[in-house]
């Protein structure tokens, strides 16, 4: 995992609900813990693009329901500004559910677009991308 270049603004908190967009049976997340974040006593991590989370699924199928999974935070609504001067920004926040922290996606394909940014950072995430902004 390689660091991002981009400088991300912290967009969803911890307790924020995320829908997915790929078919590995889970609809709607709900952040439980951002993974490798350290902040102050008493603060709540927050995570933004590109950032491994640790979620419940609230809504999906059956057998995935009330399970933790990895997640990784592939859109948000909040902006974010790129070393060349430009903003982006998607129409909802959405999250790709991993089968381990090590990267590998669940599903098989991916909806909608995916900033350049977890194309560096997560390649496998990418591969099923059909759009790379």
């Amino acid at each position: 995992m390689q660091p991002v270049k981009s400088k991300i603004t912290k967009a969803l908190n911890h307790g924020s609900y995320v829908e997915t967009c790929d078919n590995s049976g889970a609809k709607l997340l709900r952040v439980m813990t951002v993974m490798g974040k350290k902040t102050v006593a008493g603060r709540t991590p927050s995570c933004g693009i590109g950032d491994l989370l640790m979620a419940s699924v609230r809504k999906g199928a059956p057998e995935m329901r009330k399970q933790v999974v990895f997640a990784v935070l592939v859109r948000q609504r909040k902006e974010f500004r790129r070393p060349s001067g430009e903003r982006i920004k998607f129409e909802d926040n959405a999250a790709v559910v991993l089968k381990d922290d090590k990267g590998s996606p669940k599903g098989t394909m991916i909806k909608g677009a995916v900033p350049r940014e977890i194309a560096e950072r997560w390649p496998m995430v990418a591969k099923l991308a059909t759009i790379i902004v």
